[in-house]
């Protein structure tokens, strides 16, 4: 292959390239941390090594404590995506679909998700108490309006022709935000949910900061008021871990669901 065609806008190229490209940006990456971290040039209180880490990991996951504290963090995380998507799916279509939903929710709605989420950890603490119904709550704040907004704009940008060729073939008004516009706007509405899951991911050491007894976000704020940061860098990549692995289940997802869409 030609070095030109590699710059071709939306160009294909082969699986190889791909493969070699992402590597080497993981191998120049590493390469740095280890060259950094072990000449001394960051103080190892602050950027601990590669081999600090890999112990860290050693220690944790041998009695357990990592995949305890992962599969408490990512039950939070999903059941909090989850609600927020079962429920912004559909109010997301009426708002893109109808204007009189539209001019009712949208101020709100625009409103309320410039908001930090942060700031409503003690006010969730107050209403909802300090268990997993909380940290899942901040879940779901950070990423149900962002949610509304973008699934509306995946439902007007359904072209019109395409709903009035239904009501030429017979749909009725009822029917035309789920047999029409939701599998026409299906691969934005996929597209939304797999952008906003990785908010999910880095809403958790929030949701995790205050009145948690487990998770990636507790083991860090942990281990920070001991200076173990090979611990905080081994929860951070536990996280990006889990981000990359959801990520790549909602690009198979879109595959399956929405073939017709690349």
């Amino acid at each position: 292959m030609k070095k030109k065609s590699l710059f071709i806008p939306f160009g294909d190229i082969p699986g190889r390239i791909v493969i070699g490209a992402g590597v080497t940006v993981w191998v120049a990456l590493l390469a740095a941390w280890v060259l950094v971290s072990n000449a001394g040039v960051v103080p190892k209180m602050f950027l601990p090594t590669p081999q600090a880490v890999i112990g860290a990991a050693q220690e944790l996951g041998g009695d357990g404590r990592l995949l305890t504290h992962t599969l408490a963090s990512a039950q939070v995380v999903l059941l909090g995506f989850f609600i927020s998507s079962a429920i912004a799916v559909p109010v997301g279509l009426w708002m893109g679909t109808y204007k009189v939903v539209q001019a009712a929710l949208e101020p709100v709605v625009n409103f309320v998700r410039y908001l930090p989420v942060s700031s409503f950890v003690p006010l969730f603490i107050l209403w909802i108490g300090i268990g997993i119904e909380q940290r899942v709550a901040v879940i779901f704040f950070g990423t149900f309006f962002q949610q509304l907004v973008m699934i509306a704009d995946s439902a007007r940008s359904v072209h019109p022709d395409l709903i009035n060729a239904s009501y030429t073939l017979g749909t009725k008004r009822s029917e035309v935000v789920w047999h029409v516009i939701f599998p026409a706007a299906l691969p934005g509405i996929m597209d939304t949910l797999r952008v906003t899951m990785g908010w999910a991911w880095t809403y958790l050491v929030v949701a995790e900061l205050v009145a948690a007894s487990s998770g990636l976000g507790y083991i860090s704020m942990k281990a920070m008021r001991g200076f173990q940061v090979e611990i905080i860098f081994l929860a951070i990549a536990t996280i990006g871990l889990l981000g990359l692995i959801t990520d790549q289940a909602f690009r198979h997802l879109r595959t399956r669901v929405a073939p017709w869409a690349r």
